[in-house]
C-alpha cells in the first residue's frame, strides 16, 4: 500500500454467487469481536453512502450496463469505499472485514466478462491506492448448488450478476481458483461445508494462523 503505514488488519471474503459470505462475514467479526477486536464489516460494492448508490446501479436486473461501464462503476465505488472508511479504520488500528474486493472485478470483469487481465488488475491498483487484503478467505462452491442456494434465500429476488448464465459463472469460479493458485500466502482456499457452522470452523482454523 501506498502512503501512510497502517496498524489494523485487511480480511476480504471472496467465493461464487451463493457461497455464504455475509453469513460468514458476520460469523468471522463476532469471532474476532469476542477476542477483543475492534472489527469493522463492509462490502462491495458499497460501504459508504456513494459506493451504496452505485451497487443500486449495478445490480438492478433492470439496468443494461457494457461490461466497460460496469468495471468502472465497480473501480469507482472501491475508490470511494477505500478512501473514506477502509483506509481509515485500519490506520485506526481495526479489523477491516470486506464482502468482496479487488479479486471479485478480476473473476467477474476479468474472467467473467473477459475483459483485459492486466487492464483489470491496473485499475484494481489505482481504485485501492495499491491496498492489498492481508488475508483473502475464498468461499468455493460448485456453480449450480450456489446459485439454487441464491434462489432458496434470496427474498427481494436475484440480481443483475446473478441473472448471468451458467458458463459465465462457471468461468467467475475458475478465475477465483486462477487468483488462489497464484498467490496462496494470501489466498486461502475454504470449500462451502453443509452447514455455515461447519464452513466457520475451516475458517478459524485459518484465522487463528493470524491472529491470538
Amino acid at each position: 500500500m501506498r502512503g501512510k503505514k497502517r496498524k489494523g488488519l485487511f480480511i476480504t471474503l471472496e467465493g461464487p454467487d451463493g457461497s455464504g459470505k455475509t453469513t460468514q462475514s458476520l460469523l468471522l467479526a463476532r469471532y474476532l469481536e469476542d477476542k477483543g477486536y475492534e472489527v469493522v464489516r463492509t462490502r462491495e460494492p458499497g460501504g459508504t453512502s456513494i459506493a451504496e448508490s452505485l451497487r443500486k446501479i449495478l445490480l438492478n436486473p433492470k439496468n443494461r450496463i457494457s461490461k466497460v461501464t460496469e468495471m468502472f462503476l465497480y473501480e469507482a465505488g472501491r475508490a470511494q469505499h477505500t478512501s473514506e472508511l477502509i483506509l481509515p479504520a485500519l490506520q485506526e488500528g481495526k479489523m477491516v472485514i470486506c464482502e468482496r474486493y479487488t479479486d471479485a472485478t478480476l473473476a467477474y470483469q476479468g474472467y467473467g466478462r473477459r475483459l483485459n487481465i492486466r487492464m483489470v488488475k491496473k485499475l484494481n491498483e489505482i481504485a485501492s491506492s495499491g491496498l492489498k487484503p492481508d488475508l483473502t478467505l475464498l468461499l468455493d462452491i460448485n456453480v449450480k448448488e450456489g446459485l439454487k442456494r441464491v434462489r432458496e434465500t434470496s427474498g427481494k429476488g436475484i440480481d443483475r450478476l446473478e441473472r448471468e448464465s451458467i458458463a459465465f459463472h462457471e468461468r467467475v469460479r475458475k478465475g477465483y481458483l486462477k487468483i488462489a493458485s497464484g498467490e496462496p500466502d494470501r489466498v486461502k482456499l475454504i470449500r462451502v461445508k453443509e452447514t455455515p457452522e461447519k464452513t466457520h470452523l475451516e475458517i478459524v482454523k485459518v484465522i487463528k494462523k493470524l491472529v491470538k
